[in-house]
């Protein structure tokens, strides 16, 4: 009985510490053709204004794709396996995923998209990838080439009080 009064104690005391302060942002890439997509991404806030981060300090992650303003396909870090392709790199200074394409130069996104872009899943997948021949989507393991647009368009993130528009016609934010 005792040990399950510790036990019942420690669990209270963690539950009463307060939680880590997180960072979230969402953005919004705008592809070719009428693709789109938007997401979100969530981080300790204490990682604000430090650079590069990578997939591994990521506490939080999502992306939802369209077309022509209807949805094709959707992808969360909770949907993580370890087969996934999951690469990602996002600046806390300029709140920008950097793009481009060179791993070593961190500016490759690989989110549930390998450079195949042909990975994400085979019923419902969906996912991106910010190469060095093209940033695109994939979906039902397949590589759409119709979404691609040039490896160097910026991909920036915004607070979540922004209201961002992902009309393929409007500017972004």
């Amino acid at each position: 009985m005792l040990n399950k009064l510790a036990a019942l104690s420690a669990i209270a005391l963690v539950a009463a510490q307060p939680a880590a302060a997180s960072a979230r942002f969402q953005f919004c890439w705008i592809g070719a053709n009428g693709y789109t997509m938007e997401g979100q991404i969530e981080f300790p806030e204490a990682l604000l204004n430090t650079g590069i981060i990578n997939e591994t300090q990521v506490t939080g992650f999502r992306i939802q794709g369209f077309r022509d303003g209807l949805p094709i396909g959707f992808w969360s870090l909770e949907m993580l396996t370890p087969e996934t392709s999951w690469e990602l790199h996002f600046d806390t200074r300029s709140l920008m995923f950097p793009t481009g394409g060179s791993r070593s130069q961190q500016t490759y996104q690989e989110w549930n998209a390998n450079g195949e872009v042909n990975d994400c899943g085979a019923e419902g997948g969906f996912g991106f990838n910010g190469g060095n021949w093209a940033q695109d989507v994939c979906i039902d393991n397949t590589w759409i080439e119709a979404s691609s647009i040039d490896p160097f368009t910026p991909l920036q993130a915004y607070g979540m009080d922004v209201r961002l528009n992902c009309d393929p016609s409007i500017p972004v934010s």
